[in-house]
């Protein structure tokens, strides 16, 4: 086990005694937990990216293609995408 000296507003410090008593843990494992949990999220996202990465792009457009073409159900339909207005470049301006 490590230590680690961590500074914190006091709002913070005080919302997490708050949260902690109300889960009947310690700020210490309050705050093990919350960094297990961000590390693994983040450990998820390279998984998956890595894993996308060694696809068989032709064995997924052919299970695709078995997918019938039919409206879906209601409450399964994807969000109507807006567009997105195009953004000017910028320059970087010399002062």
């Amino acid at each position: 086990m490590s230590s680690l000296s961590l500074r914190l507003p006091e709002s913070l410090h005080q919302k997490l005694r708050e949260l902690a008593k109300r889960d009947d843990i310690s700020i210490n494992q309050f705050i093990a937990t919350a960094v297990a949990e961000k590390a693994a999220a983040l450990l998820t996202v390279d998984y998956l990216e890595a894993r996308g990465q060694r696809a068989n792009t032709k064995l997924v457009d052919r299970v695709l293609s078995r997918v019938p073409d039919v409206r879906p159900i209601a409450g399964d339909e994807l969000p109507l995408l807006e567009p997105q207005p195009k953004r000017k470049k910028r320059g970087h301006r010399r002062g």
